[in-house]
């Protein structure tokens, strides 16, 4: 397990003098089989893995949870070698923010919808992270799990736009067999409110079968909001947009994607479906 930029970057020199391909996991620990789908993937298709675990203050508004946020560094370093993880990188606070730290990046439009709205600051604090990570490491690929969908396109238009020659893969949604998304937030919900959670994928899904069927996209979605406030959700958005540009659409052309966001008791809880 490597603690700082210098310690990581000697265990990844006898990689590169080898020719080893890399690829890269990031996380904020407190892992789970979503994070370790992506570290299986990982590996067919890099002869080395990187996982980081790092809980990203800059990425929390003051009053979000990051106080409370899961950590479990031993537990997760122990089921990231059982995966196959050839490395943990685990830096602390300080190293990532040293004294005197200025830099930010400016996500750009894509972060102003949707979660944008609600979480004004979030997407500054993971695109910054996210840029500072993949610089420090060099992989030559990165995965990303597509249940934060809007982070993904942002993470890939930044490496785009500023010719980072990293790979970005999006990888499925993980599920729990009765629907729910894997969520390391998922341990803040209560037997009763992880019950009522299921409501936003079913939602999800009838909502698409819905404007699949030809049904107004408006009154789809309205019926939508209606279902999930019925089950106890406080809605932040419930939107259909375009795959690409995250636009939101009234007429329907594929591809699109389903996005939601709410609480349910205090946890707030995303998901999102393809539309195609």
């Amino acid at each position: 397990m490597a603690h700082s930029v210098r310690d990581l970057r000697a265990a990844l020199i006898p990689w590169r003098e080898a020719g080893d391909t890399v690829a890269y996991v990031p996380t904020m620990g407190a892992l789970h089989r979503g994070h370790i789908t992506l570290i299986t993937k990982a590996k067919k298709m890099a002869r080395r893995v990187v996982a980081s675990v790092f809980v990203n203050p800059m990425q929390f508004a003051p009053n979000e949870d990051l106080a409370r946020y899961p950590r479990q560094l031993e537990k997760d370093r122990d089921m990231l070698a059982e995966a196959g993880c050839d490395l943990v990188y685990a830096p602390t606070v300080e190293e990532m923010y040293p004294p005197h730290f200025e830099t930010t990046i400016d996500p750009g439009k894509l972060a102003t919808v949707l979660e944008g709205v609600y979480r004004p600051t979030h997407f500054r604090g993971v695109a910054t992270v996210v840029i500072k990570l993949l610089l420090q490491i060099l992989p030559d690929a990165a995965l990303f799990g597509e249940k934060d969908y809007q982070q993904l396109l942002i993470v890939r238009q930044i490496v785009r736009d500023l010719n980072i020659p990293i790979h970005i893969i999006g990888v499925p949604i993980v599920r729990d067999p009765d629907g729910l998304a894997l969520s390391s937030r998922n341990t803040y919900l209560s037997a009763e409110d992880r019950q009522r959670a299921l409501m936003l994928p079913k939602t999800l899904q009838d909502t698409r079968d819905a404007v699949l069927a030809g049904r107004d996209i408006g009154i789809a979605l309205a019926d939508g909001m209606a279902n999930l406030a019925a089950a106890g959700f406080s809605m932040d958005y419930l939107e259909l947009a375009d795959a690409t540009t995250l636009v939101p659409i009234r007429k329907f052309e594929a591809p699109a994607r389903l996005l939601a966001a709410g609480f349910i008791g205090s946890t707030r809880l995303i998901d999102n479906l393809a539309v195609q």
